[in-house]
């Protein structure tokens, strides 16, 4: 019990430290007092700066807390304490101005610049590879700081610190505009009086001027019309937000109403199994009709009007930044539209050019079949000249014509005499100058020539020798002397002479061969790795494969293949 009465006498110190703990006369008693203040038969009590207090104030608020420690009563506790600290309105604050300026590092200052006014990580400064710190050079001056403790009021005024003096320079600015254009006015006026003047004396008429002013002025009037229109029929595709309006609705967009002269969408196709049309927001997003000609329709649906315009080019954007997103790139379209559209617009810009690149290389390559043929090639295709061949293709009447290549002609590389390609032997291309067939082979001349065919008699003199070892033979007794043009392929011009006798053993020969490839069963197509054919072919051997070759394109090949009374001619 005594523990709790003395814990109790402790909180009522604590709670009044200027009023010690009182009994229940004194109470009486001060209440007395307090009354009588308040009536006005005695005094007022004084603080401690002699002021009065007014005695109807409560008693809580006459009471100073008790961390004040003060001895009587007082309302200093509720005055304000800070008064007379806050920097006045209207004074003036210095900003961006510089102080002291130092000759080497300081402990404590910025590492970066060396201002004593601001740590290294509030420095505004770019980042030196060598801080001040380090280099104790550039050391840069400490700003001019000023404590401002701002009142309520001048937190929130939002021209504090601000110098209206620097206005006088937008009026000077402004003023300087507005003179330079009256003195323009000024001189167009003039210039126009001049001319005025200029074709009253060349002797014209003032009623030309008064009709051209007054047509300037209807066409004025007219132009304000249709400008009027216009602005009239921008607001029908307007979207309008209805608050509590007479139009109905307490919130959300309701779209314009269509013009009255088109058919209604639920109208256009009254089949109920078509496109669904919300009578709420008006859309139908389907086809109606489907299976019409998109030609002719004039509505297709809201759909295809949501995929038109810059819906392609979004699509293929978010495709491309997707695709870069999985190769590995750091770049996202939401974080950062601007650099996702620039990425774009320059991969649209590298791909045209590649297609534009390899598209000339195609064309440089193989020409255009659109375009208009070289005069040295659509020559090709027509000439003049009569020419009459046989059956074998001998040229019986009229000369062969000379097609011109479309590759460069007369063209002697490396001192050649001759062109690539005018000389043959053993299935090699060369030079008939100096019988080189390497291309890029130097031209030697006759020497060559005497070169390449010793070249090709010692050769062959070793290969008659090595035949005559193994005691056999290997089919050289006639010099191979190369290529020659022959008759039978119809590379030289005039009639070819042909043995009968001959010809009519090849004739037999070529029917028995057939017939026996018939009665194979099989036509040999291939030639075998150990097969060896004779390619010396006589002349006589040619026509009698001409005259017994099948040619399936003959309506007239087999007559009785229907019937038996002849030919059935279609």
């Amino acid at each position: 019990f005594d523990r709790t009465r003395r814990r109790t006498s402790q909180r009522l110190a604590m709670a009044s430290s200027n009023h010690t703990f009182k009994t229940r006369e004194d109470y009486k008693k001060q209440k007395e007092i307090d009354q009588a203040r308040k009536d006005g038969l005695i005094p007022a009590a004084v603080d401690e700066d002699g002021r009065e207090i007014n005695p109807h104030i409560p008693q809580y608020m006459t009471n100073a807390p008790w961390y004040l420690s003060t001895d009587g009563p007082s309302l200093k506790h509720q005055r304000n304490w800070k008064k007379g600290l806050h920097t006045q309105a209207g004074e003036w604050i210095p900003k961006g101005q510089k102080g002291h300026q130092a000759n080497k590092y300081r402990k404590g200052a910025c590492e970066n610049c060396g201002a004593m006014t601001h740590k290294t990580k509030q420095c505004v400064e770019r980042p030196r590879k060598k801080g001040a710190k380090l280099s104790n050079a550039e050391i840069a001056p400490d700003e001019m700081v000023q404590d401002v403790v701002l009142d309520y009021e001048g937190k929130r005024d939002r021209w504090n610190g601000y110098d209206a003096e620097e206005y006088d320079q937008v009026v000077e600015r402004y003023e300087q505009v507005e003179k330079y254009k009256r003195e323009r006015a000024k001189a167009k006026h003039l210039e126009k009086l001049k001319r005025r003047a200029q074709r009253e004396a060349a002797g014209e008429r003032a009623s030309s001027s008064s009709s051209s002013s007054s047509s300037s002025d209807s066409e004025g009037e007219d132009e304000d019309e249709t400008k009027l229109k216009e602005t009239e029929e921008a607001g029908f595709g307007q979207v309008k937000m209805r608050i509590r309006t007479t139009g109905g609705g307490a919130t959300g967009s309701v779209r314009n109403l269509r013009i009255r002269e088109d058919t209604a969408k639920y109208l256009i196709n009254l089949d109920e199994n078509s496109a669904h049309y919300d009578p709420k927001t008006r859309a139908m997003r389907g086809d109606p009709n489907p299976q019409k000609d998109p030609k002719k329709g004039f509505f297709h649906g809201d759909n295809l009007v949501r995929g038109s315009g810059e819906v392609a080019d979004f699509r293929s954007l978010n495709m491309h930044i997707q695709e870069a997103q999985e190769k590995g790139q750091d770049v996202h379209m939401q974080a950062a539209p601007s650099q996702a559209e620039m990425l774009h617009a320059a991969f649209r810009e590298r791909k045209e050019k590649l297609m534009e690149e390899n598209k000339r290389r195609l064309l440089e390559k193989y020409g255009s079949a659109a375009g208009s043929k070289p005069d040295e090639i659509a020559g090709l295709g027509q000439t003049e000249a009569y020419v009459e061949y046989d059956r074998a293709g001998h040229v019986v009447k009229g000369s062969q014509p000379v097609v011109k290549s479309r590759w460069e002609e007369d063209v002697f590389p490396g001192n050649h005499t001759s062109v690539w390609g005018s000389y043959w032997n053993d299935g090699a291309w060369g030079y008939a100058c100096c019988h080189q067939i390497a291309k890029n082979a130097y031209c030697t001349g006759r020497a060559g020539i005497k070169a390449s065919k010793a070249n090709q008699e010692m050769l062959l003199e070793m290969q008659r020798l090595e035949a005559e070892k193994r005691g056999g033979s290997t089919g050289t007794d006639k010099p191979a002397t190369g290529y020659k043009p022959s008759n039978t392929w119809g590379e030289s011009s005039g009639h070819v002479e042909l043995d009968p006798e001959k010809l009519e053993e090849a004739i037999i020969a070529a029917k028995n061969k057939q017939a026996s490839k018939v009665a194979d069963g099989a036509e040999e197509k291939k030639r075998k790795f150990n097969v060896v054919y004779d390619d010396d072919t006589t002349e006589e051997q040619m026509e009698a494969y001409r005259i017994a070759r099948e040619r399936g394109e003959d309506p007239m090949k087999d007559p009785k293949a229907k019937n038996d009374d002849g030919y059935e001619l279609v």
